[in-house]
């Protein structure tokens, strides 16, 4: 069968029925989750909830899920935490990390539904969010080409306010205000990148996280908190954190696909880049093409590739269950024969706000599951049948599904079709 007939029987049995994709699995991480490092914080808005309030004294809150990839053990996963606090201004004591977790999914057959912390190497369970948990980014060879908080005295390189932390400074170790990372990939050497939203840049770090070469930046776009925008060599023509929320890597190995988030100035409205990027030359290619939001839809949460040519995309809204109409739908793409410049085809392939949940997973009394949350940020293939997401929870902050600090939801996801071969 060819790649756009098998699209076009998959989408013919996605769309048979309501409810189609069922949920086989659930769990959850509490919002308020925290590993040992520096106190965090300290530049952030009050929760209006009331509820864990910053800052958090002498400790990382293990939150802001914003990119997955596949741990070294069954049920195990790598977690990527963006910027922190949700902008360059109020996340400089946000420490640029990644965690292991360890799903205990709760199934039809039993299971827990709870979510540990993980040993990065095995993935085997541990008792806390530790050292052996996570991955640290850092410029600890000094490769990055602009100024990081780890270069400054005091955080934002203002007397005012508190001293950088000792640790961040000897490490040089990357924080919320250096980068938002919203995406991460692992090639074929074991090295890693990550899809940045304030240049956009991507950054490439060895399997431990140091970084390997200056950020890579993607010509021709600059979003506010750009190093040229901000020295007055260039001006905006992206939304504020509007970069790479998305970028796959194809099954091949060889390309990276970034996916902004916003849309870019002189662009149709409504429709977001995808660029090409090739890893032997570690270069764009100049292969573009154009992913078009739904009519309910504002921006796109994460990118996944299922082979070489098509691709799985979460596009959202704002809107929550205590707030607005939400609208959280995965969608397939593909981009077979499609030229650069090309606009791609979209079918949808699970409606996160109508999933079957028979067996009432969640405990909520409810045999259909939702996923409100306003950012939901992580997809992963886990077979042909099956997806992984999960929410960015935004702690402290939420409104999710309550008046609360959202927690991070983790949920498995039963395709009636397959979507690879």
């Amino acid at each position: 069968m060819t790649p756009r007939l098998h699209l076009l029987a998959a989408a013919a049995l996605l769309t048979a029925g309501a409810q189609a994709q069922t949920l086989s699995g659930w769990a959850l991480l509490p919002a308020a989750t925290f590993a040992d490092g520096p106190t965090s914080g300290q530049f952030a808005a009050p929760n209006p909830y009331g509820t864990n309030l910053p800052p958090f004294i002498d400790k990382q809150p293990v939150q802001g899920f914003s990119g997955v990839l596949a741990g070294p053990r069954a049920g195990s996963f790598h977690m990527l935490v963006d910027n922190g606090f949700g902008g360059q201004a109020n996340s400089a004591d946000a420490l640029l990390r990644a965690y292991a977790v360890q799903v205990d999914w709760r199934t039809k057959f039993g299971g827990s539904g709870t979510v540990r912390a993980a040993d990065w190497a095995t993935g085997r369970p541990r008792a806390a969010f530790d050292a052996r948990t996570r991955l640290q980014l850092n410029d600890a060879n000094r490769l990055l080409q602009l100024p990081i908080q780890a270069d400054y005295t005091h955080y934002y390189d203002n007397p005012a306010n508190p001293q950088v932390p000792e640790g961040i400074r000897a490490g040089r170790l990357l924080t919320g205000a250096d980068f938002d990372i919203e995406s991460i990939r692992r090639d074929r050497a074991g090295n890693l990148w990550f899809g940045d939203e304030f240049g956009p840049y991507l950054i490439k770090t060895d399997a431990q996280g140091t970084v390997l070469r200056d950020a890579i930046v993607l010509p021709g776009v600059y979003a506010p908190e750009h190093r040229d925008v901000r020295a007055g060599t260039a001006t905006a023509n992206l939304g504020g954190s509007g970069g790479f929320e998305g970028m796959a890597l194809n099954a091949s190995g060889d390309k990276l696909y970034t996916l902004l988030e916003k849309t870019v100035a002189g662009d149709t409205a409504k429709t977001l880049r995808i660029d090409e990027f090739d890893l032997a030359s570690e270069a764009y290619t100049g292969v573009q093409f154009f992913y078009p939001l739904d009519t309910a839809g504002t921006a796109i949460g994460d990118m996944v590739a299922v082979d070489d040519h098509r691709f799985v995309v979460i596009e959202r809204n704002g809107g929550t269950a205590t707030s607005g109409t939400p609208f959280k739908k995965l969608y397939l793409i593909d981009i077979t024969g499609l030229a650069s410049g090309g606009t791609v085809a979209k079918t949808e392939l699970v409606d996160l706000m109508n999933i079957a949940d028979p067996d009432d997973l969640n405990g909520d009394g409810s045999t259909v599951f939702t996923l409100p949350y306003v950012t939901i940020e992580n997809v992963l293939v886990l077979n042909r049948r099956t997806l992984l997401v999960a929410n960015d929870n935004n702690f402290p902050y939420g409104g999710g599904r309550e008046l609360a600090s959202d927690n991070t939801e983790f949920i498995r996801i039963a395709l009636p079709a397959p979507i690879g071969r």
